[in-house]
């Protein structure tokens, strides 16, 4: 599994922004994808994650009711639709993979982690 974001910039408080994460890696394992997030000066913290099937999604208090997880068909790409941003919500953000599925999800069950993308919400 090699996981890469892309997506991430600068937008108002208020805008959206969409995150991708893909796996360029092989494996026949199923695993959840996740989204997980570091503002400066702060710990990591789960934002976001979706089963090997799609059927199943959680998202930290946060952030629900505005981010949505998905999937690709392929199972290999994995999006984070963000709207109504606020500039609490600036961070980098971090694509990781959990070959056991976890429940919850927790960063220390990660066994992938992609690069971070940049979000920065201005006010």
């Amino acid at each position: 599994v090699q996981l890469q974001a892309s997506g991430g910039g600068l937008v108002q408080a208020g805008g959206s922004l969409r995150l991708s994460c893909v796996n360029s890696g092989r494996t026949r394992s199923s695993y959840s994808m996740n989204w997980f997030r570091q503002a400066p000066g702060k710990e990591r913290e789960f934002v976001a994650a979706i089963s090997w099937s799609g059927d199943t999604t959680y998202y930290a208090d946060s952030v629900k009711g505005r981010f949505t997880i998905s999937r690709g068909s392929d199972k290999s790409t994995m999006y984070l639709q963000m709207n109504r941003l606020k500039p609490e919500d600036t961070a980098v953000y971090y694509c990781a993979a959990d070959l056991q599925g976890s429940e919850p999800p927790a960063d220390y069950n990660m066994d992938f982690w992609g690069k971070g993308t940049q979000v920065t919400v201005s006010s």
